[in-house]
């Protein structure tokens, strides 16, 4: 039998994908994000590079731009990544356990060695690009502020803070103690900190 005679090419076998057409690996990926990460808390985001990004990563500088157009652009998605990926909303039932889960969750965060290095840096970079600072603000609104208002919203339901009670001021109080210590000034929690921080947070918000 013939080519002709079999009948025609099936479809599966048409659609070949181009020559020389580019796969993303995920695990390629993954290690470049990987390396981002490390890069920016060993250089900052000043110095960091494609080329030391690419050589952390164990790969060559077009895997990655493959996937990214410059290095603001790999540090704009990650930056985007983490706001998606949120921390967990505690629901104890109480408003003084509920922050205290919050600032113990995120007080682990903040005391990782990575992030003490990269967020100072990305903080600095905020101020002076501005899409770096929508990608900032976004991360915190969607992952801790996200986190926090739920956190205020059902204590409103449950009766323990008023309904009326201003949400932004709300949120200052819950976010800022925490990122004041550990970014800003640097500075080691003493002993049953959060715990403490979590009761005066409670009664300030019940007090608005």
């Amino acid at each position: 039998m013939t080519a002709n005679e079999q009948g025609p090419e099936p479809e599966s076998a048409r659609r070949r994908a181009p020559a020389g057409a580019a796969v993303l690996r995920a695990e390629k990926t993954e290690a470049i994000r990987e390396a981002v990460f490390a890069e920016l808390a060993a250089v900052g985001y000043a110095r960091m590079s494609i080329e030391g990004i690419a050589r952390r990563a164990g790969v060559g500088k077009t895997a990655v731009y493959r996937r990214w157009r410059s290095k603001l652009h790999v540090v704009l998605d990650l930056v985007s990544a983490l706001a998606v990926q949120g921390l967990p909303t505690p629901d104890t039932g109480v408003l003084e356990d509920d922050l205290l889960m919050l600032y113990e969750l995120t007080s682990r965060v903040l005391r990782h060695p990575v992030a003490s290095q990269i967020l100072p840096d990305l903080q600095a970079e905020a101020a002076r690009n501005p899409d770096m600072a929508q990608a900032v603000q976004k991360a915190l609104r969607e992952g801790q502020y996200g986190v926090a208002i739920g956190i205020v919203r059902s204590a409103v339901e449950r009766g323990e803070v008023s309904a009326d009670l201003d949400e932004e001021l709300a949120l200052d109080l819950i976010a800022g103690p925490l990122y004041w210590r550990a970014v800003v000034m640097r500075a080691k929690q003493p002993k049953g900190h959060t715990q403490r921080l979590a009761k005066a947070t409670a009664a300030a918000l019940r007090a608005l």
